[in-house]
């Protein structure tokens, strides 16, 4: 009953007075509360559609305002992409300087839409501990002999690596086609990844297909 009489008193003040301050005789909305809040019972809904739009969140400065609960979850939703070659054609890489950008310009997905197709870049949106893979395929037209390797930078410095030459027998290469690297990295909001291809080539062709070129990227934490 008590209560009751209170937000019946509340009401009055709010609609007569404009703002009402508790704990504060200069309130900014109209109803400002300087201090704890407390609610000793609620109703309990079974409207599945409220918890879509009912949750209440508080800003820095003490706010109350009410989002859906999808932007709560996407807020905090942790990176998670996986890309590839949009065609599925064998693909040449120039390289200078024994290296060339693998030019990943496809997304199988894209949680936090952090991958840029025309810059084959990934962009962080939150700091965290990522595990960043990738993989390629040379076409059997790579000879016996050739560096071929794959690396991963962060702001275009090399991080991680894996390149080794082709290794023949009787004339014949029988080193595997595919290099494959992964490693875990610190990233800071802005921090960029992306891929190279290493040779000693001008030039290189691996084949274009998802199955054999790809890369993964997934926050763990």
């Amino acid at each position: 009953m008590k209560i009751k009489m209170l937000f019946v008193f509340l009401l009055f003040m709010i609609k007569n007075f404009g703002q009402v301050g508790i704990g504060t005789t200069t309130p900014t909305t109209q109803l400002d509360v300087n201090g704890d809040l407390r609610i000793r019972t609620s109703v309990l809904t079974n409207r599945l559609s409220a918890a879509k739009d009912s949750i209440l969140v508080v800003d820095d400065v003490g706010n109350v305002s009410r989002v859906s609960s999808k932007t709560v979850l996407e807020s905090n939703l942790k990176s998670c992409v996986k890309g590839y070659f949009a065609s599925s054609s064998d693909v040449t890489l120039t390289l200078l300087a024994g290296a060339s950008k693998i030019g990943f310009d496809s997304e199988d997905f894209d949680l936090n839409d952090e991958f840029n197709t025309s810059t084959s870049e990934f962009t962080a949106k939150q700091n965290g501990i990522y595990q960043v893979s990738v993989q390629i395929k040379a076409t059997s037209a790579i000879a016996i002999a050739t560096n071929f390797g794959v690396a991963i930078l962060k702001n275009g410095i090399v991080i991680n690596r894996t390149s080794f030459a082709n290794v023949g027998v009787l004339g014949v290469n029988v080193s595997p086609p595919i290099r494959t690297v992964t490693t875990l990295v610190s990233l800071n909001t802005g921090d960029t990844i992306s891929f190279n291809v290493l040779s000693t080539l001008l030039s290189l062709n691996v084949l274009g297909t998802r199955e054999d070129c790809n890369f993964t990227i997934l926050q763990i934490r």
